[in-house]
């Protein structure tokens, strides 16, 4: 992970377990006010650790937390809390926090005695345990969110080794000892033996998500040729190297594990903008869903009236990095409309890999109506719910469609995750039948890309659903 991902990734955690510390310490505050009520064998528990009988307000103790939440951030990050691998152990992230909390304990414990004042050192003490406790449920629960995102695939990061195989050897093992889970190799090359087709080849099997080129011994054209290859498909380049010439990458320096790094994107970067996004998408998501399930009820029990075959059709889409997953639609055409494509193919109206025809003979009178006010788009907010998907961004074509690209320079659109709208849909999309007016678009979105973007082409599909401006 670079360190740009990792800054990112430890603030979040940083935020997040201040909060918690600062729950912990409410919760033993009420969980001792309230022990008298509760049973008087835990207030004499309680008295075992010194203190007064009775209870100070709340407020005599804000000055301890105002104290004790941020000095528990520099313990953490003091004892490594926040260098530890993505997946760490439990044993390495329990000791950690034990060590943590139980430092943080007793120092507030002697500010309490050096300041002579008497409080329940009780609430001190709970407030160790429930800190724990808290930090501890959100270590689990994190765990489990990315050993599942690693088994789906969402977080691992494919990588292409581009070298000599002296320096790519050497490379591989200091990523596998020190990232296990999060990296995965896909390709290994021989910068100084091979075609640059060999490595689209690679690009367009692996879907990877960067390469690395690490080559100190390497003919400097040969690498360029690389780099070029890499920013026309979209894919992030790593290198370890010195600068070169690039016309639509942006160069940033960063480090992978104490190896200087150039990083040569031409895609948004991450940034606290991007934590935005992912935020955006999952809220937005599940509160679409919970507002449009009646809609779905109704779409789906329309379709399963009026035509025979599924309700949801499923294709194999071209996601993040041209990596295929499937793109869930309420089914708006008969059942052998694939069959049925090659008949058409003499109408079709777009240039380029994609098919659209103007009453398309395939469609349903429902799917005609679904379509015209794009409900047969809601189900692919489940694959927004499932990080395959964005709320905007390029719209995603069928495999097969991607494959038949005749410009390599097409492929950048798929170096961010495919959306539900874009500025292609709000540019008049059934009036658009030049695929690369429709690349353009969503290039032009990729590279002026911000969350205010997203904002405002979230805004301005709502009209145009309303309208049922949607496809033909």
């Amino acid at each position: 992970m670079l360190r740009r991902q990792r800054i990112i990734r430890n603030r979040i955690h940083k935020v997040v377990d201040g909060a918690l510390f600062a729950v912990g310490f409410y919760l033993a505050f009420v969980l001792r006010s309230n022990a008298e009520a509760l049973g008087d064998w835990l207030m004499r528990f309680f008295e075992l650790f010194g203190g007064t009988r009775e209870i100070q307000p709340l407020n005599q103790y804000q000055l301890y937390v105002v104290l004790a939440v941020p000095a528990a951030m520099v313990l953490l990050a003091h004892y490594g809390f926040y260098n530890r691998p993505l997946v760490s152990t439990r044993r390495q992230t329990a000791f950690a926090l034990f060590k943590v909390c139980t430092v943080l304990t007793i120092g507030v414990i002697i500010i309490m005695f050096l300041t002579r004042e008497q409080l329940a050192r009780a609430v001190i003490i709970l407030f160790g345990v429930f800190s724990f406790l808290l930090v501890m449920v959100k270590e689990e629960f994190v765990r489990w969110w990315i050993r599942t995102g690693l088994e789906k695939g969402h977080y691992e990061r494919r990588l292409v080794l581009v070298g000599t195989p002296d320096d790519t050897a050497v490379l591989r093992e200091d990523l596998r000892e020190r990232d296990r889970h999060g990296i995965r190799i896909v390709g290994e090359i021989d910068v100084n033996d091979f075609p640059i087709d060999s490595l689209v080849n690679v690009l367009h099997e692996q879907s990877p998500s960067g390469v690395i080129l690490a080559a100190r011994n390497t003919v400097f054209g040969q690498l360029e040729k690389v780099i070029q290859a890499c920013e026309l498909e979209g894919v992030e380049v790593w290198l370890i190297a010195d600068f070169f010439k690039t016309q639509i990458s942006r160069t940033t320096v960063d480090d992978l594990y104490g190896r200087p790094m150039m990083v040569f994107r031409s895609t948004p970067e991450d940034s606290w903008q991007g934590v935005g996004k992912l935020a955006v998408d999952a809220v937005g998501a599940i509160v679409l869903i919970l507002f449009s399930s009646p809609i779905m009820a109704l779409a789906a029990l329309a379709v399963r009236i009026t035509s025979t075959g599924p309700v949801i059709f499923r294709q194999q889409r071209s996601g993040l990095n041209g990596r295929p997953f499937t793109m869930y639609k309420f089914r708006t055409m008969v059942t052998d409309a694939e069959q049925r494509k090659q008949e058409l193919a003499a109408f079709n109206e777009m240039s380029g890999p994609v098919f659209k025809v103007t009453n398309d003979p395939r469609i349903t009178p429902v799917g005609r109506w679904l379509r015209k006010f794009s409900l047969d788009e809601f189900p692919q907010l489940f694959n927004v719910l499932r990080g395959e998907m964005s709320l905007v961004g390029p719209r995603p074509l069928p495999v097969d469609e991607t494959r038949r690209f005749d410009d390599f320079a097409h492929r950048r659109r798929l170096s961010v995750k495919p959306g539900l709208t874009c500025l292609w849909q709000i540019s008049g999309r059934s009036n658009v039948r030049d695929f690369k007016e429709w690349v353009r678009l969503d290039l032009e979105y990729i590279d002026n890309w911000s969350l205010w973007l997203d904002f405002k082409i979230l805004i301005q599909t709502i009209p145009i659903v309303l309208r049922g401006s949607g496809a033909k």
